[in-house]
């Protein structure tokens, strides 16, 4: 080999060894798809009804609750129980929910999505203090915030009582089974009334017309 292709040779080399190697962007999105919802067995109606209360902050407990213990939550706060427009609690008009669950916990945020039983990732950041007053709020392993979905509800039509009206007694459909879940499962719930509203906001990124209705806290 001629000195002069040697030197274009080494040049070359060079220059790739200095150019940074750019891979193609993938997707950093943990969605997380959840495992079936306990639908059969476990404790009874009355039963439940009987132990339904809401856990003290000092009995929170920091231990895990389970995907499996959550799968079965949220379903029974806004999962589909017959076909595909059959829920756990009241719709009006039959529409899709139009109240949202969004969980916290200490891996990030997830937005709870009913027709695939499946969790969105949101955000990685585990933003649990600072969404209530309450210091025990980010002691819990999960907390659940329900918000408002006004595109879905508008399609109450323009003859329909106000939507807020409707969203408001959704969420205290939805809340309650919270409680008879968690009473079934041997968790701790909660309803926190001193919620953040600016700050959970800011790490939903809530459209304007849609907001924070309810949080709870889910614990072992």
């Amino acid at each position: 080999m001629r000195p002069v292709s040697v030197m274009i040779l080494v040049a070359q080399v060079s220059f790739l060894l200095l150019v940074p190697v750019v891979f193609p962007p993938t997707s950093l999105a943990q969605d997380i798809v959840l495992p079936p919802p306990q639908t059969e067995g476990g404790l009874g109606l009355f039963a439940a009804l009987k132990k339904r209360s809401s856990v003290s902050g000092a009995a929170i407990s920091p231990a895990e609750v389970t995907l499996e213990e959550l799968s079965t939550v949220l379903w029974a706060a806004s999962g589909l129980n017959r076909g595909q427009t059959g829920w756990t609690v009241p719709m009006a008009e039959g529409l899709a929910p139009y109240v949202r669950v969004f969980v916290a916990g200490p891996g990030g945020v997830w937005l709870y999505d009913w027709a695939d039983h499946k969790l969105v990732e949101i955000s990685k950041d585990n933003v649990k203090a600072g969404i209530a007053a309450q210091a025990f709020v980010a002691k819990a392993w999960y907390s659940l915030i329900f918000v408002s979905d006004k595109k879905t509800a508008a399609g109450l039509g323009p003859g329909a009582p106000a939507a807020d009206d409707f969203i408001q007694v959704l969420t205290g459909a939805m809340t309650q089974d919270v409680y008879l879940a968690a009473a079934a499962l041997g968790l701790g719930a909660r309803y926190i009334h001193s919620m953040k509203i600016d700050r959970i906001r800011e790490v939903l990124s809530l459209e304007p017309e849609d907001y924070p209705v309810a949080l709870m806290v889910l614990s072992r």
